[in-house]
């Protein structure tokens, strides 16, 4: 074991590696173990912040402040008199989930859950001593860059059932081509628990179930989601199977320059985890274990028939004692047979105009 450890302490300081984190017996940094992803680092740079990369320390304190009391006053106890929602809804679709809308979700606005299984994490993340204002570095505007046609189109449908506005009756039937709720293949991929809200790659912090497990063998590292239980399986040293095999996750391969575990992943489907991807996906990620035991993650979005160009984002998973969490999707859920089946009741009594076969 001495010599072992001796070994691996000198292919570490060979490499001009940082020796004191833990290493694998090969010498390569172990990424092996818990972290918690979430982060009150918003992806793209909110309009307030203007032109600034940084945020003061104080501005970050407010960030967690906010959030604190908006959990808060969303976990007040409900009102047993208070009456029934508006026929057909409040108009308030729940499209961006904040802790304003979150007593009002639901499709149509008719009430939703309180905060109660609300973690978007509890911090503003932090990189070489510093609060960015948004996760997304590149472009410098610290947003998103405008999606294509194509990318915009793609988005609507991807997530017409989450963006419907409901009147109160099966208005899709005055629209041409396929309706929102036609089937279970019409609801958006994480409506259907195929893939996590959040689950991409890249990884992207949500709402909810943040936490991740890294497993790291000599040939493998393996990333457990615990939002849906995605697993990305990451082949070292290897090559892309053919593009013919298409993945929700892609195909992963990985390799280390000195102590930053490099992935780059291609081959998705049509639709990906990412909101708005398609098959032309490529991602490049990179994985480097701080001197604190906290993960630096690292990714750059390559999809040209989607975003006019690639786009950049880096920020901080923390390691975390924490276990992943079994997540039961749709054990237990009626939600999707209610769904179609409410649907189907707004169809057969609905009086407005139908779309004909090919009508514009």
């Amino acid at each position: 074991m001495l010599r072992l450890a001796l070994t691996t302490a000198l292919v570490a300081m060979a490499a001009g590696a940082v020796a004191d984190i833990p290493r694998t017996p090969g010498g390569k940094p172990d990424l092996s173990g818990y972290y918690d992803s979430g982060t009150l680092t918003p992806l793209n740079r909110p309009e307030y912040f203007g032109d600034k990369q940084f945020m003061t320390q104080e501005e970050a304190a407010e960030i967690v402040e906010r959030q604190q009391a908006g959990l808060a006053a969303s976990n007040q106890a409900s009102d047993p008199n208070r009456g029934a929602p508006v026929a057909g809804g409040d108009g308030n679709s729940g499209g961006v989930i904040s802790f304003d809308t979150l007593p009002r979700a639901g499709a149509g606005g008719v009430g939703g859950y309180n905060a109660f299984w609300v973690d978007p994490g509890s911090f503003v993340s932090e990189v070489d001593g510093k609060y960015r204002t948004s996760i997304i570095y590149d472009p410098p505007n610290g947003r998103q860059p405008p999606m294509t046609e194509k990318g915009r189109r793609l988005r609507a449908q991807n997530f017409a059932s989450f963006a419907y506005e409901n009147d109160g009756t099966a208005s899709w039937l005055a629209e041409p081509g396929p309706g929102p709720f036609d089937g279970p293949e019409t609801l958006a991929l994480s409506e259907r628990c195929l893939l996590g809200f959040s689950a991409g790659p890249p990884s992207l912090p949500g709402l909810y179930n943040n936490f991740k497990r890294i497993v790291q063998t000599e040939d493998h590292v393996m990333i457990l989601l615990e939002m849906v239980h995605d697993a990305r399986i990451i082949r070292l040293n290897s090559e892309h199977a053919p593009d013919l095999i298409r993945k929700w996750l892609g195909d992963s391969i990985g390799w280390w320059e000195g102590d930053t575990l490099v992935v780059k992943t291609k081959n998705f489907r049509e639709r990906t985890g990412l909101y708005g991807g398609d098959e032309n996906l490529h991602l490049v990620e990179r994985f480097q274990k701080l001197d604190n035991g906290n993960l630096l993650y690292n990714f750059t979005v390559t999809d040209p028939t989607i975003w006019e160009q690639p786009w950049s984002g880096e920020y901080v998973w923390k390691a975390s004692e924490d276990k992943v969490y079994e997540y039961a999707c749709h054990e237990g859920n009626y939600a999707m047979g209610n769904i179609l089946r409410g649907a189907r009741i707004l169809e057969s009594e609905y009086t407005g105009p139908v779309a004909g076969p090919g009508e514009e």
